[in-house]
């Protein structure tokens, strides 16, 4: 009987990959949730829950996210500035126009666990509102956010490229 165990990394051992998601169209749940999956490393093989063995995610064309329902007018962004009468209330139709960053990674940061490591893993998520993300993460691997079948490192991601590396293109993975 072989025993098949899971390889324990070390945080120098980790390799990071950049994954491309195009929000054009996309619903914010969906999109949110691809997100926080890329982001924890649930697709690899090393994925352990209590290490950092994410990759990271570069999200463009948040603007034209896609709210379902009423979401647009029911639901709610609260702000307090922790002064007396300093509370916002901004609905998210009016957030997605002046703010669309805020709006996934608000929806991103609440799908991440609630513990130490969800502060590392925002840090390698980066929203844009239109496609400048693309000139400066251009060698991040596109997902294809369109298809239902999309899974992490399954076959709906295009091919990773090993001699394109994003860090270079203007960004740094860790």
């Amino acid at each position: 009987m072989s025993l098949i165990q899971t390889p324990h990394l070390k945080p120098n051992q980790v390799e990071r990959r950049w994954f491309l998601l195009d929000a054009d169209g996309v619903s914010l749940g969906r999109l949110a949730s691809m997100a926080a999956q890329l982001l924890r490393g649930k697709g690899k093989p090393s994925y352990s829950p209590h290490m950092d063995l994410g990759d990271a995610v570069v999200v463009i064309n948040a603007q034209k996210l896609q709210l379902t329902g009423n979401k647009a007018i029911q639901k709610i962004d609260f702000r307090a500035s922790g002064y007396p009468g300093g509370q916002v209330y901004t609905n998210y139709g009016k957030l997605l126009q002046e703010k669309p960053a805020r709006v996934v990674e608000l929806a991103v940061y609440g799908m991440l666990p609630k513990n130490r490591l969800r502060d590392h893993f925002m840090r390698r998520l980066k929203v844009f509102r239109a496609d400048e993300g693309l000139k400066r993460y251009g060698g991040a691997i596109p997902v294809d956010m369109k298809n239902r079948k999309t899974r992490m490192g399954g076959p709906f991601v295009l091919p990773y490229e090993s001699n394109t590396n994003p860090a270079e293109a203007g960004g740094k993975a860790s």
